[in-house]
C-alpha cells in the first residue's frame, strides 16, 4: 500500500482505496503520437497496481480523440498501436478501444442516463479535461459529450480505481457524484502529478488541486513541442530541452526539471546523483534544492543524463 500511494498527488478517498482488495484499475488516453514523458508517470503507476494484483484496463480513447479534433478513428488506432508498444515495456495491460465500445448500444444507454443526472453547467465545468477552454467547446456541441462519455467509460468497464493526472480530476469527481445518484459503484480516484511545461507557468497561486483547470493549460503538451520532452527525442534534443527549461534556484513548485526528477526519475529510475550527492527520495532532493545545496546547473546535468538513460530503455 505504501508503494501504491507514493508519487500520488491525490486519492479520493484514501480510506476507500485501502479498503479495496484488488479490483479493476482503469486509465483512458487519447492516442496521440509521439507521447511525452509525463505519460510515463501514470504508466509506471499502472504497472505498480498490476503488480499488486489489480486487473488493469487501458482505454485507447479513439472516439474521444476524434471528438477532440485529433484525427480520424483509423489514424488514431494506428497511433494507439505505437503507444501500446511503449507501454508494453513498462507493464502488460489489457486494452479496450473506444470505437469498439461505441458499437455497444448499452454504452449509449449509460451516456443518456448520466446526461439526465448532470446539468449543463456541470458538464461545462468538466470540459477542461480535454485541454480546451470553455469558449472553444461552445463552438462544437459534440465536445460536451466528452466528459459524459468519460463517466460512461468508467461505469461501462466496472471500474474500481480510476487513474489519471490531476487534469482528469473533474471527470472523476463527476463520476463519483453520478454513481451515487444512479446507484452505481463509486470509483476511487487516483491522481498522479503532472509535469509542468518546460517553459514554466509564471506566477500561480494555490495548490495543484485548487488550480487544476488552469494548471492543465501549463502542462507538457504535444500541441506545444517546446513545452515537452517526447519519447522519440534524440539524446541531443533531450539535453537541449532540459538545459533550456525553466528551473529557478531554491524553488521546486512548478519547476519542471525538479518535477522530472521527483515524479519520474527517482521513483522509477532509481537513486539520482546530483552534484555528487545521492538522492533516494524526492523529499531529500527537495530539501537540499530549497536550501541551495543542489543547484539548478547540477540538477539539469543529473536530470538530462538520467532521462536519456531511461528513454533509451523504452525505445
Amino acid at each position: 500500500m505504501e508503494k501504491l500511494l507514493r508519487n500520488i498527488e491525490e486519492v479520493v478517498t484514501v480510506e476507500e482505496f485501502k479498503a479495496l482488495r484488488g479490483g479493476l484499475a482503469y486509465l483512458g488516453f487519447e492516442p496521440l503520437w509521439p507521447i511525452h514523458i509525463g505519460w510515463l508517470i501514470w504508466a509506471y503507476k499502472l504497472a505498480e497496481l498490476k503488480e499488486a494484483g489489480f486487473d488493469v484496463v487501458v482505454l485507447v480513447a479513439t472516439w474521444h480523440a476524434w471528438i477532440n479534433d485529433k484525427g480520424s478513428v483509423e489514424e488514431l488506432r494506428a497511433q494507439g498501436e505505437k503507444i501500446r508498444a511503449v507501454l508494453d515495456k513498462i507493464g502488460r495491460f489489457r486494452y479496450v478501444y473506444g470505437d469498439e465500445v461505441a458499437k455497444d448500444p448499452s454504452y449509449w444507454e449509460l451516456v443518456v442516463k448520466i446526461a439526465k443526472e448532470t446539468s449543463l453547467a456541470r458538464v461545462r465545468r468538466a470540459t477542461p479535461v480535454m485541454g480546451r477552454r470553455a469558449e472553444e467547446v461552445e463552438l462544437d456541441f459534440s465536445k460536451l459529450l466528452y466528459p459524459i462519455m468519460q463517466v460512461a467509460d468508467i461505469f461501462y468497464l466496472g471500474v474500481d480505481v480510476a487513474v489519471g493526472g490531476m487534469d482528469q480530476r473533474r471527470a472523476h469527481m463527476l463520476a463519483r457524484d453520478v454513481a451515487e445518484k444512479l446507484g452505481f459503484k463509486k470509483p476511487v480516484a487516483l491522481h498522479t502529478p503532472i509535469i509542468t511545461s518546460l517553459s514554466g507557468t509564471g506566477r500561480m497561486e494555490g495548490s495543484h488541486r485548487e488550480i487544476d483547470e488552469v494548471y492543465a493549460m501549463y502542462k507538457m503538451s504535444k500541441s506545444k513541442p517546446q513545452s515537452a520532452i517526447f519519447i522519440t527525442d534524440s539524446e541531443e534534443e533531450v539535453r537541449r530541452k532540459v538545459w533550456a527549461a525553466y528551473c529557478p534556484p531554491k524553488e521546486t513548485r512548478f519547476n519542471p526539471v525538479f518535477e522530472i526528477a521527483a515524479y519520474l526519475l527517482i521513483p522509477y529510475g532509481g537513486p539520482l546523483e546530483v552534484g555528487g550527492r545521492r538522492y533516494e527520495s524526492a523529499e531529500a532532493l527537495e530539501k537540499d534544492y530549497r536550501e541551495g545545496i543542489a543547484t539548478p546547473q547540477a540538477l539539469k546535468e543529473a536530470v538530462s543524463t538520467a532521462l536519456v538513460e531511461l528513454l533509451t530503455k523504452l525505445k
